[in-house]
């Protein structure tokens, strides 16, 4: 009987980690969507300082986050992220708006879809 509670705390405890990790993945998903999003509204308002400011609070909030998502996820899809932030700061820089905002857009959804990658859905399990 006690191997019974002690394999049920066990997977508990692992339901519940799974859930914190899904909660604090989307949580930052959401967080650098805004701030890019921010981004993306001071550039088109010609604000390309507060659009790379904003842009480099992303990254680094990402920075900070990557050795637990490294441990906890697919390093494609991180390093895809890596590059798409990468990718949006060199065309801040050229002050290139069109290319930027594509850039963005795409940065943007790879973060939403990092999120929609550990929510808990039948998909996900199957």
């Amino acid at each position: 009987m006690k191997r019974g509670w002690l394999a049920l705390a066990l997977l508990a405890g692992m339901v519940a980690l799974a859930l914190w990790h899904t909660r604090c993945v989307d949580a930052l998903a959401g967080e650098l969507t805004a701030a890019l999003e921010g981004a993306e509204a001071r550039a088109e308002a010609g604000d390309w300082d507060g659009a790379d400011r904003l842009t480099r609070e992303a990254r680094d909030r990402w920075d900070r986050a990557g050795t637990r998502l490294h441990i906890t996820m697919d390093h494609q899809v991180l390093d895809e992220i890596s590059a798409g932030f990468a990718e949006t700061a060199e065309l801040l820089a050229a002050r290139e708006r069109g290319e930027y905002a594509a850039a963005n857009a795409r940065l943007v959804e790879r973060l939403e879809l990092l999120g929609e990658m550990e929510r808990p859905s039948l998909s996900n399990l199957l």
